[in-house]
């Protein structure tokens, strides 16, 4: 339900490049340090194909859900918030021991 299969991966790597080139996600650039991108499957989620998936925006504020803005998933948008631990937290790389 939460593990991507090979289509999948394809989909979400292709939603990332259209959450870059998003407007919602060029506004972020300019007012917060963005620290990572990560994707995710949620097959319980409501909604269904292609609402499942999603590309988290991790900055050093918060974390911005974006989504597919319709069923052709043309265009992703920032669907919700929520806590980022780099508010907190340094980021991991470069790697120490």
């Amino acid at each position: 339900m939460y593990t991507p299969n090979d289509k999948d991966q394809i989909i979400l790597s292709e939603m990332v490049q259209l959450v870059v080139e998003s407007e919602e996600y060029q506004k972020l650039t300019e007012t917060d340090k963005i620290r990572a991108i990560a994707t995710g499957v949620d097959r319980n989620k409501g909604g269904g194909y292609p609402y499942f998936y999603g590309v988290s925006v991790r900055t050093d504020k918060q974390t911005y859900l974006f989504s597919c803005q319709d069923k052709t998933c043309s265009k992703m948008g920032i669907g919700g918030w929520t806590y980022s631990r780099y508010s907190e937290n340094e980021p991991e790389l470069p790697l120490k021991e």
